[in-house]
């Protein structure tokens, strides 16, 4: 079995002009990330749109993310929902689609307490009986997920193998590590500090639309040169820089556009466009940083 760790972009949701689903595009996406290196995919989470899909639609993406990769890297398919019943239902799709792993937001909108989420992660992860990752997103989520939480998720929850931690409390990596959880951090401008106190890698948006500059620290810190992978997170924390000031939806799918030379859409409204003079200035800048185009790489069978 491949190991959980390095690059996992959060992969992007392209979407056709009528504002649909855009498989093609998605293989596409996804063959030029592994082609690239990436260690896998967070598939359908933050980055993906999720929560503006229907559920029909990101269980048609757990089926293309699996159909594309056929067991080459680790896809972890996020299943989190409002309620448990919708979550299970994804979470059992997402098991018989193929996917490796499952990952889920805590139930948001209307606060629980934690033993509400605890059977919450409880009744998700058995239903897929898959290696299971806590998804925790607090600044969207309103739950933050603590220490003495997760002890009581990790008691409560065998399939629990880590978490993607996208929370500010910084030092909590180290708690996660402590507690023999794999932890990938969520901010791609963190990627080096996080790997420093023990986080096995990085998920985040930004990666996808360039996973050369994520691959390139991943592997100077494998090889022990600490010099060259800060050098390199300063150049791809630039390119994160550039994506959140574009809106980091639009942002990825218009760089992925450019440099793939396929449609990947725009963001799923309320999520605005990427347009004009705007747009434009955003692809000059990227292209500055020496992130060009690539050669289609989706297989055809």
């Amino acid at each position: 079995m491949a190991p959980y760790e390095g690059i996992f972009p959060a992969i992007v949701t392209p979407m056709s002009p009528d504002g649909t689903l855009n498989e093609m595009a998605f293989r596409e996406v996804m063959e030029f990330n592994i082609q690239a290196g990436v260690g896998g995919f967070w598939v359908a989470g933050g980055n993906g749109e999720s929560v503006l899909l229907s559920d029909e639609e990101n269980m048609r993406i757990a089926e293309i993310a699996s159909d594309q990769n056929r067991g080459r890297i680790n896809n972890i398919m996020h299943v989190g929902a409002p309620t448990t019943k919708s979550a299970v239902k994804l979470a059992e799709h997402a098991a018989k689609a193929g996917a490796e792993a499952i990952c889920c937001v805590p139930p948001f909108f209307y606060r629980q307490t934690d033993e509400a989420i605890v059977e919450h992660y409880r009744a998700v992860a058995a239903s897929a009986d898959l290696p299971f990752y806590v998804y925790n997103l607090p600044q969207s989520t309103g739950v933050e997920i603590t220490v003495e939480l997760m002890q009581k998720i990790q008691d409560a929850v065998p399939q629990l193998a880590g978490l993607k931690h996208s929370s500010i409390n910084f030092a909590n990596v180290r708690e996660w590590v402590k507690m023999d959880l794999k932890c990938f951090i969520g901010s791609s401008m963190l990627m080096v500090p996080a790997l420093s106190i023990g986080a096995v890698g990085c998920i985040d948006g930004p990666p996808c639309a360039a996973p050369e500059l994520w691959v390139n620290i991943w592997k100077s810190w494998q090889t022990g040169n600490i010099d060259e992978a800060m050098d390199a997170q300063k150049k791809a924390s630039s390119f994160t820089e550039i994506m959140r000031e574009a809106g980091v939806h639009s942002g990825t799918k218009a760089v992925l556009t450019e440099r793939l030379g396929i449609d990947c859409g725009s963001g799923r409204l309320p999520n605005p466009p990427l347009e004009g003079k705007r747009r434009e200035n955003i692809l000059q800048r990227v292209a500055d940083l020496g992130i060009g185009a690539v050669m289609s790489m989706a297989s055809d069978d």
